[in-house]
């Protein structure tokens, strides 16, 4: 019933979820999953079989959706709901609507969890929902599934959620690469403060650079808060460059 297509940190969490109550397949590239797909709860198939699936779930990075959607376009049945879990909603909702057959159905997601956050449940944890194309009554039943699970629908458009995100995502993995740059260690006489910086140092180190450039590559927002962010920062060093020089 569902076909997801690549298999990454996420996807492996998206069968361990999915999978106790559908049928789930994985098409990946990546060599020697088989063993670990099968342990998730899912089975290795072709292509042509993933995208034969009811809902086909696109969980490959963002920089790749635009050739994957050319790949699968010409093997999808009507009907067939085609979801992407990309952390930018803009660029994914545009390439899905413009390289995919009308009668495909397109629901644009952001699942606002990870492997790490959501391992043992995604119960509590927020999913951005932008319905791009697709028919009310199936909207529905995917909704109040995510809600049995009881997890927190936000439904919203792809330019007010990359605006938003820009800031919260964009903007806090961005502070999270300068500490690190920074080389921030822990520290035995340290802060709650401190200790907090830390954690969002190491959320973003269990991410990829892959996924860090394409967040604010592919994020028309992210530049501008991070220029605003830097400015803002620049203001404060020369504010304390002025009282230490006095």
């Amino acid at each position: 019933m569902i076909g997801l297509i690549g298999y990454g940190r996420f996807g492996r969490l998206t069968v361990r979820h999915m999978s106790p109550e559908f049928k789930v397949v994985v098409y990946t590239r990546a060599a020697d999953k088989d063993a670990d797909i099968n342990d998730a709860g899912a089975s290795l198939v072709s292509l042509e079989e993933a995208c034969a699936q009811r809902i086909v779930i696109l969980s490959v990075p963002i920089s790749a959706m635009p050739a994957t959607l050319e790949r699968i376009a010409p093997l999808l049945a009507p009907k067939t709901i085609v979801a992407d879990v990309c952390s930018v909603k803009e660029k994914p909702a545009q390439w899905m609507q413009s390289l995919l057959p009308e009668h495909v159905e397109i629901l644009a997601t952001h699942p606002m969890f990870g492997p790490d956050s959501a391992a043992k449940s995604p119960a509590g944890h927020k999913i951005v929902l932008c319905p791009v194309r697709i028919a009310a009554h199936r909207y529905q039943r995917i909704k109040q599934w995510l809600a049995e699970k009881q997890m927190v629908v936000i439904e919203t458009t792809p330019t007010l959620h990359d605006q938003k995100i820009a800031v919260t995502l964009s903007l806090t993995h961005f502070i999270g690469r300068g500490l690190a740059k920074f080389g921030a260690p822990p520290i035995d006489i340290d802060t709650e403060g401190y200790r907090r910086l830390l954690h969002i140092l190491g959320v973003v180190n269990n991410d990829t650079w892959q996924l860090f450039e394409d967040m604010h590559r592919f994020n028309p927002y992210a530049r501008e808060k991070r220029k605003a962010f830097m400015d803002a920062m620049a203001a404060i060093d020369d504010r304390l460059r002025e009282i230490e020089s006095e």
